[in-house]
């Protein structure tokens, strides 16, 4: 039986019952043992295993259902927590059921449990020769970066995007920091700012500590340094903090940012597209440079069978037109969804059986939750943001080279012209930049969850239709926008709801 009676799932429950000093003494050696089954973290090894279940399987990309990139799908399986997300309501669902917020939020607390038991030990563990020193500090630098990763998508779903003139009075989310030892415990909610400066400290003290040899072959699947610097980039544009947003992004991307971007016009890319698996196999490979670090999902996200997502008209949309008349790759291949649905093959979808001669299990995919060309991306808007023009038009220039078939070349002249602002003086560069930026990102980063941090960003509405023909908007400053508390959240721990 599962009890979610508090923020996080009781994976680590340290229940005291009352009851219990009734038992007769003869019981003692029975009550010596631990009541579950807590592993004793007394070594290195057994806290680097715990650390497997500090990255959360609850997808993000389930948002892409509350995007623009979405709309009415018909001909596939609709469950009431898709019809939710596509209308933007808040969910009653159990924690258990797959895309959605509740499921998100416990799911990420859970992760965090899993770090927050190490660092409550790490001090302790003994470490007598050189190389366990080195990797005492790895072991405590995965765990900080895990926490901090769990705790800074939390905030960005469950709260307001970072706002330097509101971040101390906008309310976050619970920054959990010690194991739970009490049955029922409540908790507040730390302002954005607050949960902002706990991210960054163990963020950085991560980074400090990171140490890649010690992951041998799965590396991709822990927080390598290229991933902590990614993570690093992506966290500071979204506090709007642009000089240590391009230091960090310029860290990881080095003298050659090409090499961190898959080039999809290369022959390897096209003669896997002709493929339903090996394109995605080869897309979201560890082998590739610019995926920097993949986790298990599970997510009914990549099943062509369930939800919404990019009708046809919408997928024209997006790829349709661009600055230089050629194809943008990213187009295809792609899948039929439903009866008027066109999906990209980005992710394989996955299904674990519940046993050897089962038909039911688990869905799931792996998403690549950091990858070169999104710091490549945040590097360029930085840049924009800071004026650096010709600096930001060379990053978009090699994502270009990879993206669009024959010989591109980009020029703000382009941009400006292509958004038909060619002479007008009161648009600026910075503008022009941006926008486009924000459709590469788009582009990029479809059905795989990036969208709805931009529409929030840079406060974009959204229009659905309906299967009756109706439309339903999300404006641009819409409470909707941040995800409301898991009830039970609410109810048992203590939370503030988000204002509807």
């Amino acid at each position: 039986m599962k009890i979610f009676n508090r923020i996080i799932r009781p994976t680590f429950q340290k229940v005291i019952i009352t009851g219990l000093l009734l038992v007769p003494a003869a019981c003692n050696d029975f009550l010596n043992e631990a009541p579950d089954n807590r592993v004793t973290l007394d070594n290195l090894d057994k806290a680097a295993q715990l650390l497997t279940n500090a990255y959360a399987v609850a997808s993000p990309a389930f948002t892409d259902w509350m995007t623009d990139n979405s709309d009415y799908i018909r001909g596939v399986t609709l469950r009431q927590s898709h019809e939710r997300a596509y209308a933007w309501e808040d969910f009653t669902d159990d924690p258990d059921e797959q895309d959605t917020p509740p499921f998100f939020w416990y799911e990420t607390y859970n992760a965090i449990a899993h770090a927050n038991e190490v660092l409550a030990v790490i001090e302790s563990i003994p470490a007598t020769t050189k190389t366990d020193q080195k990797r005492k500090k790895a072991v405590e630098a995965e765990a900080r970066l895990t926490r901090a990763y769990g705790h800074f998508m939390l905030v960005n779903l469950f709260g307001k995007h970072y706002d330097s003139n509101k971040a101390e009075s906008d309310k976050g989310i619970p920054y959990v920091e010690t194991p739970e030892t009490i049955f029922i415990k409540t908790y507040k909610r730390n302002t954005v700012k607050e949960v902002y400066d706990k991210v960054e400290a163990d963020m950085l003290k991560g980074i400090e500590l990171i140490d890649d040899s010690f992951f041998k072959n799965s590396g991709k699947y822990h927080f390598n340094k290229n991933a902590a610097l990614a993570f690093a980039s992506r966290f500071y544009l979204f506090k709007q903090d642009f000089d240590k947003c391009i230091e960090y992004s310029t860290q990881m991307l080095g003298s050659d940012p090409g090499s961190f971007v898959r080039d999809l016009t290369s022959q390897e890319f096209q003669n896997a597209s002709s493929s339903p698996t090996a394109y995605p196999q080869l897309y979201s490979s560890p082998q590739q440079r610019s995926n920097l670090l993949l986790m298990r999902k599970i997510s009914l996200v990549q099943r062509l069978d369930f939800g919404h997502g990019p009708t046809n008209k919408v997928y024209d949309d997006i790829f349709s037109s661009n600055p230089f008349g050629g194809t943008d790759v990213r187009e295809n291949p792609s899948y039929q969804k439903g009866e008027n649905g066109a999906f990209p093959a980005r992710y394989e979808s996955l299904f674990e059986r519940s046993s050897l001669n089962s038909n039911v299990g688990t869905p799931y995919h792996i998403g690549i939750m950091f990858r070169g060309e999104e710091v490549l991306l945040n590097r360029a808007e930085a840049l924009a943001e800071k004026n650096r023009i010709t600096e930001a038009m060379a990053d978009l220039q090699t994502l270009a080279n990879k993206r669009y078939s024959g010989a591109v070349t980009i020029t703000i002249n382009d941009l400006r012209n292509f958004f038909g602002v060619g002479g007008l003086g009161n648009v600026s560069n910075r503008a022009v930049v941006i926008e486009w930026l924000i459709r590469e990102r788009r582009r990029e980063f479809l059905v795989q969850g990036m969208r709805w941090f931009d529409i929030k960003r840079y406060k974009i509405p959204v229009k659905h239709l309906l299967e009756n023909g109706a439309t339903i908007e999300l404006k641009d400053d819409d409470l909707r926008k941040v995800l409301q508390i898991p009830t039970s959240a609410v109810d048992v721990g203590g939370l503030t709801a988000n204002p509807r």
